[in-house]
């Protein structure tokens, strides 16, 4: 047995996965890629082993310990968040003291391992040891959890679209954590769904098309490079409906949809936003930049009603100050929402055009009389999110990725006056990611509501956009 050996797989099927022959060497970096709904998400039981089949041991070889693989996907994100929760639900402590501090996922002698504080630094996550694991960013969430796997020993680590919802600089300082920590003998398997986030010290690719896995070679060649741009590009997309009863801009009555004045967020002595003005008027659609951790999804739980501390502030949204006695399911109406938020807190087991059609109802869930109409609404929405046919599936058992897209169609069907898109391409492949960016700028083309957006890519940075808010 050759002792550089993790895990070796041979013909191997599970699920709707098929691998013929894949060998991963201790130190190896692998990129593996895949557009959602390939079945990409199948690769991570393989790799960690726990619900394989009792047979899969004929299949795949495995030569290192199961405590010694370390997985991180949005999935697991979500898993220690419903937890978080129970926690907050089970627990007659103050709100401050609620859920678990980030110091605790740490080794109990991190505070004195070189490793640890240097790792700290990179990720800069110092500063929050003592944040509870809920009031982390998504972006500080995953840094915690890579973080956490390198502390604890791991020699197989598996990365479920790290990059996505990490601010450039977070980007490239992960990137250079993992190539240190290949380079001393930890494997790293990447799982992406866009070629930009390949990094150049990744050695090997391969493709997941339909569920068939196939080890493509060099990463950084040229002929693998020329196969994943056939692979993912993309075509022209149907044109967007907007429905006829969606609010025109021009009708309007007040001069700002939104208006922040000075606004200040402060959780357990710690300020979160700091005098933060903002004013958006009808279609000034808006960009809004910052680190992970610098209040951006804080400041639209401010306009959105889902910050506590908003009415505490000087807030007015559609001409309404709030706190002034006007229902928040009134000021919610005219807004369609996309974020991780929203992603999370939708737990309810419905099927997917159950979660489309909820968006006329600004409701998790549908718990009123759907009409033929409205049911043939969210059938349409489908097919423009790519997800023709999938309605009568279960949310749940859909990707990331597709759950995303729903979402995105759930926020449109409306066509709503204010739309709030919180890094709304998070964990969508290439042909989605331009799907989306095409309904942000039909919805421009269309004059008919006006956007908020938050991305850390600069390729979504459209020209489109005429104001830019940085929140630093």
């Amino acid at each position: 047995m050759n002792s550089s050996v993790q895990l070796r797989i041979r013909n191997l099927r599970f699920q709707q996965l098929r691998i013929p022959f894949w060998q991963i060497d201790r130190g190896s970096s692998w990129v593996v890629l895949g557009k959602n709904g390939s079945g990409k998400q199948a690769i991570d039981t393989v790799l960690l082993g726990a619900d394989l089949p009792s047979d899969s041991a004929l299949t795949c070889e495995r030569f290192i310990a199961d405590d010694e693989v370390a997985l991180i996907s949005f999935e697991r994100q979500q898993q220690l968040y419903e937890r978080e929760l129970k926690l907050e639900a089970n627990d007659a402590l103050s709100e401050d003291d609620l859920g678990t501090p980030v110091r605790a996922f740490l080794p109990a002698d991190a505070d004195r391992s070189k490793e640890c504080s240097e790792l700290l630094d990179a990720f800069n996550l110092r500063h929050r040891l003592d944040t509870r694991y809920r009031f982390l960013s998504t972006g500080e969430s995953r840094k915690l959890l890579i973080l956490q796997a390198l502390l604890n020993g791991t020699t197989l680590l598996v990365l479920d679209n790290p990059f996505d919802g990490l601010d450039v600089t977070s980007c490239a300082l992960l990137s250079t954590v993992l190539q240190t920590v290949a380079a001393r003998g930890t494997s790293v398997v990447l799982l992406l769904s866009n070629r930009q986030d390949i990094p150049d010290w990744v050695e090997h690719a391969a493709l997941v098309t339909a569920g068939d896995f196939r080890v493509l070679g060099d990463a950084q060649s040229d002929a693998v490079k020329a196969e994943l741009q056939a692979h993912f590009t993309w075509g022209q997309e149907e044109a967007l409906d907007w429905p006829d009863d969606a609010v025109d801009p021009e009708l309007y009555p007040h001069r700002h949809l939104v208006a922040l004045d000075g606004c200040e967020v402060r959780y357990g002595g710690k300020t979160v936003l700091n005098q933060v003005h903002l004013q958006i008027a009808p279609l000034q659609h808006t960009l809004i930049t910052g680190a992970n951790g610098s209040g951006k999804s804080t400041l639209l739980g401010l306009i959105t009603g889902d910050c506590p501390q908003c009415y505490s502030n000087p807030v007015t949204v559609f001409g309404h100050r709030r706190g002034s006695g006007e229902s928040l399911w009134d000021i919610k109406r005219p807004m369609g929402i996309v974020s991780n938020g929203l992603h999370r807190e939708y737990r309810v087991h419905c099927d997917v055009r159950t979660v489309v059609v909820s968006g006329l109802f600004d409701s998790i869930g549908v718990y009123e009389p759907v009409t033929a109409r409205q049911w043939q609404m969210a059938e349409r929405w489908l097919v423009l999110a790519g997800l023709a046919g999938r309605g009568r599936e279960a949310f749940q058992r859909l990707s990331y990725g597709e759950q995303r897209l729903a979402l995105i169609a759930r926020a449109l069907i409306k066509g709503p006056l204010l739309l709030i898109l919180d890094e709304p391409t998070q964990g969508l492949d290439e042909p989605n990611r331009h799907r989306v960016l095409q309904f942000i700028q039909t919805v421009s083309d269309r004059c008919r509501s006006t956007m908020v957006f938050v991305s850390h890519r600069q390729d979504e940075h459209l020209p489109l956009f005429q104001q830019h808010l940085h929140l630093s």
